[in-house]
């Protein structure tokens, strides 16, 4: 069974996808807020990897108005591999967001990544937008990707749009998933 599925449709609506972050201007954070939402979060991943035993270095960088915490394996340590597990990072993620927002008081877009899982994940979701592009020029007049977060959903909308194609998120809550067409 194929992770990509064909939908016909008579027309593609036009979908114009930009690389750029998709908060206003007005409601993006300060650097100092990013700086503090990443503080607040290492905190909390050194606390949570302190709790469990687990070795880890923690790097926070903050761009396109998010913060970004990336946990690694300390030298020669792999056991992060037990949290890196794409399901497991997305919960550490929202239960780090919560703790962020418990701190600060606002939303946070933080993003984290635990022994590289989000670059692996990347090459996933690049494999599935070719898989879908095989079917467009295949024939198929789109074809729809399972359903995933709204950061996996941005990359596969950039990663479509430097193959040439368009794409589009339809669906609601968890089902919300991208569909590739020719542009």
């Amino acid at each position: 069974m194929s992770d990509v599925s064909e939908i016909e449709t008579a027309e593609t609506p036009d979908v114009v996808v930009s690389s750029e972050p998709t908060v206003p201007v007005s409601d993006a954070p300060s650097p100092s807020q990013l700086e503090e939402e990443g503080d607040i979060a290492a905190d909390y991943i050194e606390e949570l990897l302190d709790i469990t035993d687990l070795d880890g270095d923690i790097d926070i960088d903050a761009r396109g108005g998010r913060a970004y915490l990336s946990v690694n394996s300390s030298e020669g340590s792999s056991n992060l591999r037990l949290l890196a597990k794409p399901e497991t990072v997305n919960a550490l993620q929202e239960l780090t967001r919560i703790a962020v927002q418990t701190k600060t008081g606002g939303f946070s877009r933080l993003i984290l990544d635990v022994g590289g899982s989000r670059e692996a994940r990347a090459a996933e979701l690049e494999v599935l937008v070719d898989k879908a592009v095989e079917r467009i020029e295949g024939g198929a007049n789109s074809a729809a990707l399972p359903a995933m977060s709204s950061y996996e959903r941005k990359l596969v909308h950039d990663i479509v749009s430097a193959r040439g194609f368009v794409s589009e998120s339809e669906g609601e809550g968890r089902d919300r998933h991208t569909v590739v067409a020719r542009g």
